[in-house]
């Protein structure tokens, strides 16, 4: 029988790096750290009405890694994410391989259906994402920093 207490794993590379974030959508969760998507490039190429600018989604480049939070979560969890990401309509979810310390791990990952070329994020999305800067490498981050945004 299925409750949604089971425990999965949830890879977030935007907005959802903030563990706040993750509190105010109902996920709970019970780890947090740092991880790695490797194959894969972070863009922002998804026009949101919440944040009126560009935001992060991933797109598959061969020698790109993308950076992120590894979360354990419940399927319940996973399901309030779903109502927030606007899967699966707007979104996908795959089951991605990432890495962290030293481990690989399968993870739900959202990425979106619906993109468009020519959008930059704001500096406040930028802010958001550096929330999940004491996971992430100082390398990322400093990459971070210096994303072109919209203001």
């Amino acid at each position: 029988m299925d409750t949604g207490d089971e425990k999965l794993f949830y890879f977030a590379y935007g907005s959802n790096m903030d563990p706040e974030q993750m509190k105010e959508r109902q996920a709970k969760f019970f780890s947090r750290k740092g991880a790695v998507l490797r194959g894969w490039q972070l863009v922002f190429n998804v026009e949101s009405k919440t944040w009126k600018c560009g935001v992060a989604n991933i797109v598959e480049k061969e020698a790109a890694k993308v950076e992120g939070v590894l979360y354990e979560i419940t399927k319940n969890s996973l399901d309030e994410l779903d109502r927030y990401e606007g899967f699966p309509r707007k979104y996908q979810r795959k089951l991605l391989s990432v890495e962290s310390e030293g481990k690989e791990y399968k993870a739900e990952v959202y990425i979106s259906k619906e993109n468009k070329d020519g959008l930059k994020p704001s500096k406040r999305y930028l802010k958001q994402l550096l929330k999940g800067q004491d996971v992430l490498s100082k390398e990322y981050v400093e990459m971070l920093r210096k994303v072109e945004t919209q203001d």
